[in-house]
């Protein structure tokens, strides 16, 4: 690192648990953000402050005037603009020295692959359960580390899940695909139910949290916990996510 990263990144560096080794494995990581919006704006801009190298965000959705009151990496004057190039012009202007590609697609399986491949962690900052699975099934065949998170009205939950070990939970192991009716208490759109414009905030930082862990290997990830949030009562819920065993993602075949 130079002098000035040595200034900017000061804060981390002087953490015990991190110090110049962890800040270097930031700088030398690739995290892939899977949606620019309520979730996607905070986790995005945490990992553009705290020096991610590479940065991959994903979004085909254009800036609403609706979507202002909660996706903090787009301001009044980008209506109209793709939201993962607004979120990009944001992290560039808090840290111009990494790398950040903007992707204004929907992807598919195959693009999925691809992008989970070349990546180092992965944070869904989506808000529909058929993109949280395609997702959850990219990264079980990449074995690559998932940050999940999600919000709805004022309940918010995140957890990660981690296949590089074989003996933790996949997403699918939590909300099965052939149940969407489990999850679908935060997976439904914020158009028709309404969010807490702060609840989205929390829950992205602590995606942002998870995903630098990870990527230092530092402290205890939540794999194998799911934490909720109600924030109504500012109450936090933290329950232990069993494997199971025939997950049609992760599960043994039979």
């Amino acid at each position: 690192m130079n002098d000035e990263q040595l200034l900017r990144y000061s804060r981390h560096i002087l953490l015990d648990q991190i110090g110049i080794e962890g800040q270097q494995r930031l700088l030398a990581s690739h995290a892939l953000v899977i949606g620019a919006g309520g979730l996607g704006s905070p986790a995005a801009m945490y990992l553009a402050s705290a020096g991610v190298g590479r940065i991959t965000i994903v979004d085909d959705d254009v800036v609403d005037l609706t979507n202002l009151q909660r996706q903090i990496a787009h301001t009044t004057g980008r209506v109209g603009q793709a939201k993962a190039l607004s979120a990009r012009a944001t992290m560039a202007d808090i840290n111009p020295e990494i790398t950040i590609t903007a992707l204004t697609e929907r992807v598919d399986d195959a693009r999925l692959a691809q992008l989970v491949a070349a990546s180092d962690v992965v944070l869904d900052c989506t808000d529909n359960f058929a993109t949280r699975h395609a997702v959850n099934r990219a990264c079980v065949a990449q074995r690559t580390p998932l940050v999940s998170g999600a919000a709805i009205r004022f309940d918010g939950q995140v957890s990660v899940f981690d296949p590089r070990s074989g003996a933790q939970p996949c997403y699918a192991c939590l909300f099965p695909p052939d149940q969407p009716g489990v999850s679908n208490d935060v997976d439904v759109a914020c158009a028709t139910m309404g969010v807490f414009a702060p609840l989205v905030g929390v829950v992205g930082a602590m995606q942002a949290a998870e995903a630098l862990k990870l990527l230092m290997g530092v402290g205890q990830s939540l794999a194998g916990r799911l934490l909720m949030l109600d924030g109504l009562h500012m109450e936090w819920t933290s329950i232990v996510v069993a494997r199971n065993d025939h997950c049609p993602v992760c599960g043994q075949p039979s």
